[in-house]
């Protein structure tokens, strides 16, 4: 059995947008609740619920224009979710965004590379 990760929902259809979307919705949750965790010591996971979907929107709606303006973009929504969501001063949560953003990368870049490691493996 060959594992393949589907990188670019749009030859799915909608149904593909839905789960990619939810996908990463969560694992951006995820990582933002370990972030807040974090810096800020004990949060409730909701917030991180509710941070989550916005750089997940981002990626897929932005995904034709290449990791650059994807990174920016994704940085700056992220910021003002969790500026709105947590309630914290600028400082804090320009810490909380690095952090965040830290964490979706190395996880990701972790996942990633296992997947393509398992999908290289004798079947």
């Amino acid at each position: 059995m060959v594992l393949v990760a589907q990188l670019n929902p749009a030859s799915g259809g909608v149904l593909a947008f839905a789960g990619t979307f939810v996908l990463a919705a969560l694992f951006y949750a995820l990582t933002a609740h370990i972030a807040a965790r974090y810096v800020l010591g004990t949060v409730p996971i909701s917030r991180a619920a509710l941070v989550g979907p916005v750089p997940a929107a981002i990626a897929l709606l932005l995904q034709q224009y290449g990791p650059a303006i994807v990174i920016v973009v994704s940085l700056a929504a992220d910021f003002l979710a969790i500026r709105v969501v947590y309630r914290l001063r600028y400082r804090t949560t320009a810490i909380v965004s690095v952090v965040h953003y830290t964490v979706s990368a190395l996880l990701g870049i972790t996942i990633f590379n296992l997947v393509t490691l398992l999908g290289t493996a004798p079947g």
